[in-house]
């Protein structure tokens, strides 16, 4: 008994049956409509005058909850009252129409609601009656419990036990109408067979976003870093030598540091969901000036550029110049000095792109190891990998490594 009273005064409980309670009353209003039919055929027997008023009272419940701020109502203050995790129903809005059976789990919620509220309420208020009156006998009074045409006089002791049993009894049909009520609440207000779908999509949407947007900034950010890294070595140790060439290089820091803070603004942007400009294109046509500010770091680069590269437009030629873009970075990084050699190839069905460089211990200028995410490779061959093209990566046994990408140009768009 102490344990079903602690369950009762339990926030959670005490709230369900709160719940329960107001979803009686809430449907009290409709109760002389569905007597209408009933009074009109007075003829009719009584059972089936009572299986007509409640299936009247049941329809018009359910036809309130046909209205759609009705379920978000309920959706708010079941997550308040029940404790229960539901999401907003925002998805409906954006879904073509409910499917199938899912338009009437609200209309079927307010019934349920509403008939659990009332036989709780029913149920309860007899027993706690009971438990109160039982009592009675101690202090001069007769009670007589009857229950089917059957009628037993309480006396004694036991009709504390009976009292006792009661009260217990009452507190189990408040916890077991919580605990109908929570169970049935997911079912039955949660995201229907459509907004499940709406949701899902919506996400896959936002992460593949945001899955774009940490590429771009890796690639974007990593790579003017570990220039900017370079090139700053550079201008200090040509700064008393030869000024033009550290000037050279500060302005190569001074450009490639703004286009690094556009791709971040962009980004920052669309994570904060604020309205933010175009986002910054890097195509291949941007491609000479990035090789023209990685010399600028001391690199020797070997360009070999062939095809008709300005035919690759659209995401195939962005997606090239980030690739290029991310093995010029890692041969800054991990490489040992020496030419680094670019080759770009356009054919008629495909775009063929290549970096290769030294191994080994970096020497000269801003040598020294550089952190890393080890998120750059994994990152191109994902990206290569959803261009359907094919991927390549590693050391070619000349003490030379080797970056090989091959992209179909059936995917550009």
């Amino acid at each position: 008994m102490n344990r079903g009273i602690r369950l009762l005064l339990r926030g959670s409980t005490y709230s369900g049956v709160l719940f329960a309670y107001c979803g009686a009353l809430a449907s009290l209003p409709l109760l002389p409509f569905a007597l209408l039919p009933a009074l009109s055929w007075p003829s009719a027997p009584e059972s089936v005058q009572t299986v007509v008023v409640l299936l009247v009272w049941a329809a018009l419940v359910g036809a309130v909850g046909l209205a759609r701020p009705v379920r978000r109502a309920l959706v708010v203050s079941a997550r308040r009252l029940l404790r229960v995790s539901l999401p907003n129903p925002a998805a409906a809005r954006r879904t073509s129409g409910p499917l199938g059976l899912d338009r009437w789990r609200t209309p079927l919620w307010l019934v349920l609601h509403a008939a659990v509220g009332w036989t709780g309420a029913l149920a309860s208020g007899v027993l706690f009656i009971m438990g109160i009156s039982l009592p009675m006998n101690w202090l001069g009074g007769e009670v007589r419990a009857s229950l089917f045409g059957t009628s037993v006089r309480v006396t004694g002791w036991w009709s504390w036990v009976a009292a006792a049993v009661c009260v217990l009894l009452a507190v189990t049909v408040c916890v077991l109408v919580t605990k109908v009520l929570r169970w049935s609440a997911p079912r039955l207000l949660g995201p229907s067979a459509a907004e499940r779908l709406a949701l899902a999509a919506e996400r896959e949407l936002l992460l593949a976003e945001r899955n774009r947007i940490a590429h771009e900034l890796h690639d974007s950010i990593g790579h003017t870093l570990t220039a900017a890294t370079i090139q700053a070595a550079v201008a200090g140790e040509v700064l008393s030598t030869d000024p033009v060439a550290a000037r050279a290089a500060m302005r190569s820091i001074e450009d490639s540091t703004r286009a690094a803070l556009e791709d971040l603004d962009y980004a920052l942007g669309v994570l904060r969901e604020e309205q933010s400009g175009t986002a910054p294109t890097r195509t291949l046509a941007d491609l000479p000036e990035l090789l023209e500010r990685l010399r600028h770091t001391g690199a020797v680069v070997e360009p070999e550029l062939t095809g008709e590269l300005t035919r690759v437009q659209g995401t195939l030629s962005r997606a090239a110049y980030r690739i290029i873009q991310e093995g010029l970075t890692n041969a800054l990084r991990h490489g040992a000095g020496g030419p680094i050699e670019v080759r770009v190839a356009a054919g008629p069905d495909g775009l063929d792109l290549a970096v290769v460089n030294r191994t080994g211990p970096r020497t000269g200028p801003g040598q020294g190891s550089f952190s890393t995410s080890g998120h750059g490779l994994p990152g191109l061959a994902e990206r290569v990998r959803l261009l359907q093209g094919e991927f390549r990566s590693g050391p070619d046994g000349t003490g030379r490594w080797r970056l090989a990408v091959r992209l179909p140009v059936r995917a550009s768009v």
